[in-house]
Parts: structure tokens; sequence; C-alpha cells
């Protein structure tokens, strides 16, 4: 009778996430220049949806303020009603990602095991998670071409000098803590971030978007 109230032997073969998280503090050695696709491009977007477009002659462009380009293209965060300058925190992720071609590590497994411990969140739109950057903000104008060979003037929201701490949470079952370390360090070096990136999808890049991580 007591053999048919035991419980049934139970075979566990996953095991629970062994989820940890890393500090680091990281230094610009390269201009860091944001992208943020302003609201009113978003907008306009949206009404080409909502209205439909029309065949329409030569488009004449309307007058626009440089700082007001800049500003648009930035991430602010808040904290305590203080606002602060932000890159997209996927973006570490991101480039931690792309950096394991270099290791010869999955990528598909670092998808699952690798999170960048946000800031806080975007003030316009919440959906982007954020990374504050400790930085003076300064306007860089760049000579570019738009999808079609046009000569254009580029316009961005550039931080330099800049630092910033970041907070990585990894998979300890799938990597190391000197792991994390090495495959940031090839972000910082190798990948980097933002605009002008050495990993850019559309070119070589600028150089830009690199950093170090600092000692101690």
């Amino acid at each position: 009778m007591a053999a048919k109230k035991m419980a049934a032997k139970q075979n566990v073969t996953i095991s629970a996430p062994n989820l940890k998280t890393a500090e680091f503090e990281i230094e610009g050695t390269d201009p860091l220049v944001i992208h943020r696709v302003s609201a009113k491009l978003q907008n306009e977007f949206l009404q080409k949806i909502v209205k439909g477009s029309t065949p329409k002659g030569k488009a004449k462009h309307a007058a626009a303020d440089p700082d007001a380009i800049c500003e648009a293209a930035k991430y602010v965060g808040m904290t305590d009603g203080v606002k602060w300058d932000g890159f997209n925190a996927a973006s570490i992720r991101c480039a931690m990602i792309s950096a394991c071609r270099l290791a010869n590590f999955k990528m598909t497994l670092a998808k699952l095991s690798l999170f960048t411990v946000a800031d806080g969140r975007d003030i316009y739109n919440p959906m982007y998670h954020l990374v504050r950057i400790r930085g003076k903000c300064s306007r860089s104008e760049i000579m570019g071409r738009t999808s079609t060979g046009k000569a254009m003037l580029v316009i961005r929201p550039m931080y330099y000098p800049w630092d910033a701490t970041l907070r990585l949470r990894y998979d300890a079952d799938q990597f190391q803590l000197q792991d994390i370390a090495n495959l940031l360090l090839r972000v910082g070096c190798q990948v980097g971030i933002g605009e002008g990136r050495p990993d850019s999808k559309n070119s070589a890049g600028m150089n830009w978007g690199l950093f170090t991580i600092k000692e101690g």
C-alpha cells in the first residue's frame, strides 16, 4: 500500500538557467556616433501607410535646423527627473554576438546566452532600452550618399571623449567570466557600436564606436 502512495520518480534532464551578471567600465578610444530614426520620419512613413502616396514632381527640400536634426537623432533616457543621452542597449548584445565569429563560437547559442542590462528606457519610445553615455555631445557633420548615390550632408550626435558602465547578463553554463571580458574586448577593438563602426552592414566603417575596458 505504501508503494502505491510513493510519487513516481522523475528524471530531470534540463537544468535551471545559470545566469550571472558582470559589470564593466568601458572608455571610448574613438568617437561614438549615434543615429536614431527621428519621430518626424517615422510619422511620415505612417502617413504614407494611412493615406497612401501620390506621384509628385521634383521634391523640394524644406529648410531645417541642423541642431534640431542632431537632437532628433539622439536616444534620451531619464533618471529621477534628469535627462541623459544614451545608446541602444541592443547594440552591445548584437556586437558581442557578431564577435563570436572571431572566436568560432556558435552565434545561435550566443543569442540565447548574452543580454545587456539597461540603465533605462528612451523617453520618446520606451521600446528602446538604453545604456547611459558619459560624455559631452557635439554635432558631427560628414558628407555621405543616399541609396541612389546622391551626395548629402549627414548630421549626427557625436560623443568624444566618452565612457559608460556596462552590465552584462550571461549564461554561465555557456560562458566563463573571462570569456565575456575577452568577447567585449573584441567588440571594443574589432566590431564597434553605433554609426561608422568597423562591423557596419553598409560599409567598412569609419573606425568609430571603438572602446577599451578600463583597468581595475
